[in-house]
């Protein structure tokens, strides 16, 4: 790649300072989950119904038993049997109401999770590149994928289960005190020593969810920059060395999940022993009242129950506790994306374009820094008019700014001082997508997806026909090998074809042009990778594809360049020269020099 291209993507590191941890430690981002959730609203609140109901179930079940237990000697066998059923219809009733509950909140899990994937998505996919600058696609992916996972567990499981043993929590307390004001006090006495290392450890252990998701997150993206240049890996014997990098992101993803595990651990140990702790205390005083006639066994034994419910309810959620603080954690990082700013946006009144699009274009006193490299100038005061249906050649040694100016015409960035137009109009007063649906590129790395040859091309203008397809393919000199290959234009190609030579993919992404039919033609090195036979059937193509189209083309073999009306030389972000191409050698300049390196025979031949 150019060097006057986008910086490649660096990786960003987990940040642990305590200015970034402190963004971890209240559960303020979970409200962002709402407006997912708002839409749903009316399953919401039939999950909320059926909840409510299996809660009320579970508590209406103690009272049973202690009708049974005060009355077994007292009753006879009819009455009993229908303690026993109606303990039975509760049971079903609790059966009903869970099953209830489970089926609407997964499904509300499920589908409030399939919004948020793909209202990030959205969001990530139209940024400009300079926000590929500073992170890396695999973390973006982890965040897709690993970050909602967690709030899917959250949204279809936890919360649900939360507010259940929250009902059970309080109703059981009320309920208690009923039973036994003197005994339900003696619990409460206990709560304050509960209550305290859940706060005290609970914030260690969203400090600690965060630092995990930080860590295969940055796991995710070495992985994911590392199998896409796998044969680049493979060919410079980097195996071990990636292998060894992928293992320390890894092993530190796992060493803080074990830290976590442990925190986790230790609140578990803590609350159980003392809520269960309690529950003992209290069933010794209880049984002394008994035995002293001041309640009954089977208050006792309710109030034994309630307790134990409420014991469960308090231990539940203290685990519940750290999974929301997993997800607080989780939604923090997919909102990072979701309020991420663009640098480059759309106005809230675009201008359009004159229909027909002339494809004229100015640059008025450009300047532009990438901004990973502010200290370089990667354009420099650039003023160029370029006509309706001109051919403009780019040519300048690496860095000079070639690529650059591809991509500030269809506005990957904006200039740092300037204006860029197309027929007059600025860039920034237009809609992206408006503007950009005119213009055809073939871009320096030929990107290729995992589909079929046809679909690939077919990429360039989605409604055209099979015949289109093949029409555009000839004329970029790839439909003898398309239909060389096993199924022809149906043949699946590979992850970023894979299964292509690079002429091949590189006639592919020519073709893809050429279909899409687009006043502004593109060419960002489109012959770099083709044999002299195949590029001068393209460049004839090329050729034919320019006449009536505003064509630049960027290219260091100057042969490529020779017919074009204008060649604009560029070093270091400046235009040296521009004329022709027997202008330019006669000037004895930048591109005579070029010139002299890459053709051998002499000016003669040039």
């Amino acid at each position: 790649m150019a060097s006057d291209s986008t910086a490649s993507s660096t990786q960003v590191a987990p940040n642990l300072a305590e200015a970034e941890r402190a963004k971890s430690k209240d559960f303020g981002a979970l409200r962002r989950l709402w407006p997912f959730l708002y839409p749903y609203k009316l399953l919401c609140l039939f999950a909320v119904l059926a909840l409510i109901l299996t809660a009320c179930v579970s508590l209406v079940l103690p009272l049973a038993v202690r009708r049974v237990v005060d009355n077994f000697e007292t009753v006879d066998g009819g009455i009993l049997d229908q303690y026993f059923a109606a303990a039975l219809g509760i049971a079903g009733l609790l059966a009903v109401g869970t099953a209830l509950r489970y089926a609407l909140v997964t499904r509300l899990g499920e589908r409030v999770v399939a919004d948020i994937r793909k209202a990030v998505f959205d969001r990530v996919i139209s940024m400009s590149p300079a926000f590929y600058e500073n992170i890396m696609t695999g973390e973006v992916l982890s965040r897709i994928t690993t970050d909602t996972t967690l709030i899917l567990s959250v949204i279809g499981s936890s919360i649900s289960i939360a507010l259940r043993n929250v009902l059970i929590l309080f109703g059981g307390l009320i309920l208690m005190l009923f039973t036994s004001a003197k005994l339900t006090g003696l619990v409460l006495l206990l709560v304050p020593a509960v209550i305290v290392p859940i706060l005290l450890l609970g914030r260690r252990l969203r400090v600690l969810s965060r630092e995990n998701q930080d860590w295969i997150a940055a796991s995710s993206g070495n992985a994911s920059e590392t199998l896409g240049s796998v044969q680049t890996v493979q060919a410079f014997t980097h195996e071990a060395q990636s292998q060894a990098s992928f293992s320390d992101f890894t092993e530190k993803s796992y060493e803080s999940a074990r830290r976590r595990i442990k925190v986790r651990a230790y609140l578990t140990m803590i609350v159980i022993f003392l809520v269960f702790s309690g529950i003992v205390g209290v069933l010794w005083i209880g049984a002394r009242d008994v035995r002293a006639d001041l309640m009954s066994t089977g208050a006792l034994v309710q109030f034994v129950i309630y307790a134990v419910m409420v014991a469960g309810a308090v231990a539940a959620l203290s685990e519940i506790w750290s999974e929301l603080q997993r997800a607080a954690g989780a939604t923090e990082r997919l909102v990072e994306l979701l309020d991420a700013e663009d640098t480059v946006n759309d106005p809230d009144q675009p201008i359009a374009l004159a229909d027909p699009v002339r494809g004229e274009i100015t640059f008025d006193n450009v300047s532009f820094r990438y901004p990973t490299r502010p200290n370089v100038a990667a354009l420099e005061d650039v003023n160029l008019e370029i006509s309706a249906g001109e051919t403009v050649a780019f040519v300048g040694p690496s860095g000079a700014g070639k690529t650059t100016i591809i991509q500030m015409i269809q506005r990957f960035y904006d200039p740092k001082s300037g204006e860029i137009r197309i027929d007059g109009v600025p860039l920034p007063k237009m809609d992206r997508d408006a503007f950009r649906k005119h213009i055809s590129l073939v871009p320096q790395d030929s990107v290729i997806f995992a589909a079929s040859a046809r679909e690939n091309i077919r990429f360039g203008r989605p409604d055209a026909t099979d015949a289109e397809v093949e029409v555009a393919s000839k004329a970029a000199a790839a439909h003898a090998f398309i239909s060389a290959l096993p199924d022809g234009y149906d043949s699946y190609v590979g992850e970023r074809g894979v299964m292509l030579s690079g002429g091949q993919k590189q006639r592919i992404a020519i073709a893809r042009a050429i279909l899409r039919n687009a006043p502004v033609l593109l060419l960002d090195e489109a012959t770099s990778a083709l044999d002299a036979e195949s590029e001068r059937a393209v460049q004839l193509a090329v050729d034919g594809l320019s006449q009536g189209r505003t064509t630049l083309i960027v290219a260091h073999r100057l042969a490529t360049v020779k017919k074009a009306d204008r060649i604009v030389v560029l070093d270091a972000g400046k235009i040296v020269a521009i004329g022709t191409h027997d202008a330019l050698v006669a000037e004895d300049g930048l591109y005579a020099r070029l010139a002299r390196l890459q053709f051998t025979a002499g000016f003669d031949d040039v």
